[in-house]
């Protein structure tokens, strides 16, 4: 997937096969062709809507991380696009599958779920700002990388809205943009050959790291079904 700048594509990459079994998850393949289970995607709607909330804190964890005015404009933006407009399709389609608001929110967290959220705050707590930018890019930008995929087939699914959410031109322009304030980040701290830094092979864990964790969050759907 191209657009999303120059560092994402290297992480990607340092990733290795746990990429595609992020991005290519069962679950990933079940949301393209329809077969995936309502109840699983139910399920994964209810915990991934608890997952944004800590993500949203994790976004504003990096304003204060943030080296400039431009990173915390962008990081700020990001929290309230998760917050105001994100969020707003688990909470209709919850609503019309039976699952009002109250219910939603008192959804109990399941442990890869706690794993994962825990994960990418700690980054940011115990680290600096490009250790949390490693840690939250393989949900953002993987999200928009699966939702162009499946953007793509001919066919019309049962997860369409879910599709056109993360395959449609506005998250993908959150895909750039958050693309370019990590190039950004990484020039202005580790210059523009980061990938000789020492701190590089650190930034490739926290980001494969993550990228782990969102195949088992994928996989704590399927087994709730």
């Amino acid at each position: 997937m191209t657009g999303y700048g120059t560092t994402f594509p290297l992480w990607r990459d340092a990733a290795g096969p746990d990429w595609a079994a992020y991005t290519d998850h069962a679950f990933v393949r079940g949301l393209g062709d329809g077969t995936l289970l309502r109840a699983a995607f139910l399920d994964y709607l209810r915990q991934d809507y608890l997952f944004l909330i800590h993500f949203a804190r994790a976004w504003a964890l990096a304003v204060t991380k943030a080296g400039t005015l431009e990173e915390m404009r962008a990081c700020a933006a990001t929290v309230s696009a998760l917050i105001d407009e994100e969020m707003t399709l688990h909470v209709a389609t919850c609503a019309a599958a039976g699952i009002d608001a109250a219910a939603l929110a008192a959804t109990e967290e399941r442990l890869p779920n706690i794993a994962y959220t825990r994960f990418v705050l700690d980054a940011g707590h115990a680290g600096d700002f490009l250790d949390l930018l490693a840690a939250l890019a393989p949900c953002v930008l993987g999200y928009g990388e699966i939702g162009a995929r499946l953007a793509m087939a001919a066919n019309a699914p049962a997860y369409g809205d879910w599709i056109a959410s993360y395959g449609g031109a506005e998250y993908q322009q959150v895909c750039r943009d958050v693309g370019a304030l990590i190039d950004g980040a990484v020039q202005r701290r580790l210059g523009a050959d980061p990938e000789k830094s020492p701190r590089w092979p650190g930034l490739c864990a926290q980001f494969r790291t993550a990228t782990r964790l969102e195949a088992a969050f994928w996989q704590m759907g399927l087994d709730a079904a």
